[in-house]
């Protein structure tokens, strides 16, 4: 560790939707702080993160509020991306999700300083078996949800960004209700420790090689 990455701290970029923002938790309990928190913890110091997400986001929607904050190049040291939920929920062209997913984790690679090292994507969670879910009857909703990540998976290998798949991890998680918050849909604070404990070590040494 160099002594000027001992004095300053690093920043953190969140971008997504819903999950990012950890939609009816508390910030404290969303996953972008929690893990912020553990980093912190270990010696680590990361500012609290930026998040660029509101609840409903697709990836046009999030193109176009990163484009408008003219944010400069390697702005950032540390970038997540967590997208797609809402382009399979309201059912958008796949071909569009294809391109704008692309689109972003480029500029995702551009905003940090590390460039592809300093990149990480959460894939979209499986919320099949919520209580939200059943009772909306909606179908299909993990096999659409395999071709979305499969895609994202894909995009991690081509640019060499380390990706955290959540899909089968989070499916029965979604089934308990002390795992979801009020809305019986969304992950409840729970859940999200259990997201970043699966991959906080991972992060950590990511850290540690900057």
């Amino acid at each position: 560790m160099t002594s000027t990455f001992a004095q300053d701290s690093l920043s953190y970029l969140a971008l997504g939707d819903s999950y990012s923002i950890g939609e009816q938790v508390s910030e404290e309990e969303s996953w972008p702080v929690l893990l912020t928190s553990f980093l912190n913890q270990q010696g680590y110091p990361v500012e609290k993160p930026e998040v660029i997400a509101v609840t409903g986001w697709r990836t046009d929607e999030l193109q176009d509020f990163i484009a408008s904050l003219h944010y400069k190049k390697e702005s950032f040291d540390l970038v997540s991306l967590l997208i797609g939920v809402n382009n399979q929920y309201q059912k958008k062209p796949f071909k569009k999700f294809k391109s704008e997913f692309e689109d972003l984790l480029k500029t995702a690679i551009e905003l940090s300083s590390q460039h592809n090292k300093g990149v990480f994507i959460v894939g979209i969670p499986d919320y099949s078996l919520s209580k939200f879910a059943q009772d909306e009857k909606l179908k299909k909703v993990s096999s659409r949800l395999k071709r979305y990540n499969r895609y994202i998976e894909k995009m991690s290998q081509r640019y060499n960004v380390v990706y955290f798949p959540m899909q089968q991890f989070s499916k029965p998680l979604h089934k308990e209700k002390l795992m979801l918050a009020e809305d019986l849909l969304h992950p409840s604070g729970l859940q999200y420790k259990a997201w970043v404990d699966s991959f906080k070590d991972e992060i950590l040494s990511k850290v540690k090689s900057f």
